[in-house]
């Protein structure tokens, strides 16, 4: 997974995701456009995912330092989304819109609520859930690039692809290192589903995971 990008292709419905990202079905085309109605809103948004994002790979090097293999992974993790935070900050500076508190999407919030009580299950499932969130974060970084017709904004979204997956392999990598090839498979499908599910949920907020 290092280095590639998610790419998505041409389906019935307008696109399929990249197998590799594990995703159990693909963002709807529509999805794009009604978030590229409210640009400033889906920036301000995205600075928080990123911001989010850091904080989650923080919280698990210090929840589960035992884990030796887990450190510099998610060190490097936590870099590379600090600055993506700071690329959505100066892309909003440039635009003059403030950054600002944002009433959240629930989308992270429910996805977690599968995650299971015992460990090392509770640590698998976070990371899938990462994994998942990661996965989906890039297809429709993909699908915002394509169908804008901002051109900076269009660049800026396509140079995060490969970082997105990448986090996302590295996520499932460290969910193989506690659990079986075969239980993160079979437990990685049932998230996706509820992903999906999730994301099938009426929404009227403009934001990266609606």
């Amino acid at each position: 997974m290092h280095g590639r990008q998610c790419t998505t292709g041409p389906t019935a419905t307008g696109y399929t995701p990249d197998p590799m990202l594990n995703l159990a079905a693909p963002t709807d085309p529509s999805w794009a456009r009604r978030a590229l109605a409210d640009p400033a809103e889906l920036l301000l948004d995205h600075a928080h995912c990123e911001k989010k994002a850091a904080g989650v790979a923080v919280r698990l090097l210090f929840q589960y330092p035992q884990h030796g293999f887990m450190l510099a992974p998610l060190s490097r993790i936590a870099r590379d989304e600090l600055a993506h935070f700071e690329q959505v900050l100066t892309l909003l500076e440039a635009r003059d819109i403030a950054f600002q508190r944002q009433r959240p999407s629930p989308y992270a919030g429910r996805l977690r609520t599968l995650v299971r009580a015992p460990e090392p299950e509770r640590l698998v499932d976070l990371l899938l859930c990462c994994a998942l969130i990661e996965a989906r974060s890039c297809e429709r970084m993909q699908h915002l690039a394509e169908a804008t017709e901002d051109v900076e904004l269009a660049e800026f979204y396509r140079s995060l692809l490969a970082d997105e997956a990448r986090h996302h392999g590295v996520y499932l990598e460290l969910a193989r290192r506690l659990a079986s090839a075969d239980a993160v498979r079979v437990r990685l499908a049932e998230l996706a589903a509820h992903e999906v599910a999730i994301l099938a949920e009426p929404s009227t907020l403009c934001r990266m995971h609606t």
